[in-house]
């Protein structure tokens, strides 16, 4: 039971991590550009997880844990933020490098602008709950911050991507917060969320990982851009 969130870590990531020196593929190349944005985003998340962990906001059930940590965290929760990161980039990069996305400027423009006013009246209205609030102006402010300061033009196609992943979400969050098991690994104070939940899943935290993901996805294209493949066009803003 105690190697059980270092198993769900393994198979989130180890059919990714083999399709990754197909020949036809060729994401090995790219390593060392998701690990230096993994490590940089995931430092950001890892310190808002740690604070979380140690207001309480959520916990970890350490029946399901190794019993390392660091910073109060399992050392399989900050593998999360490496293993979780790396299939949904490596599929985002896959299904842009293989497939042409046509998605209209104008259509993209009033989606991130409607998601930005959203996020945010969300964040307010349920601002007594740190872990909704959080997360909603955070998200917000990132989709500002990347779409009008930093000008990137692939917003929506990463949305459609992460809605492709959203089944393997479920199976992930749902294991972590209990769904086919017999106690949740991670467990949330019900103050601090909205109460809305899929199966097991707080609904703060599909809007959590992609925030994760825009934020990884945003400085892997940066690293990558020294790193030139035939037919890829993945760096393109």
């Amino acid at each position: 039971m105690q190697i059980t969130y270092l198993l769900i870590n393994f198979f989130t990531v180890i059919i990714c991590f083999i399709y990754s020196f197909h020949p036809k593929i060729k994401f090995n190349r790219y390593f060392g550009a998701f690990l230096k944005s993994s490590i940089l985003v995931g430092t950001v998340f890892v310190l808002w997880d740690a604070w979380f962990t140690k207001k309480g906001v959520w916990w970890f059930n350490d029946q399901f844990l190794l019993g390392i940590r660091i910073l109060g965290l399992p050392v399989e929760e900050l593998m999360f933020f490496i293993c979780i990161p790396f299939s949904c980039v490596f599929t985002y990069f896959c299904l842009t490098k293989f497939f042409k996305w046509n998605i209209n400027p104008t259509l993209e423009r009033i989606y991130v602008l409607i998601s930005v006013v959203f996020y945010a009246v969300l964040g307010i209205v349920f601002h007594h709950h740190i872990y909704t609030a959080f997360t909603f102006m955070s998200l917000s402010i990132s989709l500002l911050v990347l779409y009008y300061a930093l000008g990137i033009r692939w917003i929506a196609q990463a949305t459609v991507i992460y809605i492709i992943l959203l089944p393997g979400f479920l199976i992930v969050n749902g294991l972590l917060t209990g769904t086919a098991l017999p106690a949740a690994i991670v467990n949330y104070n019900p103050a601090d969320f909205m109460g809305i939940r899929i199966l097991t899943i707080p609904v703060e935290d599909a809007f959590y990982g992609f925030e994760l993901i825009l934020w990884n996805l945003y400085f892997f294209k940066k690293f990558a851009k020294k790193i030139i493949l035939k037919r890829d066009d993945f760096c393109k803003k």
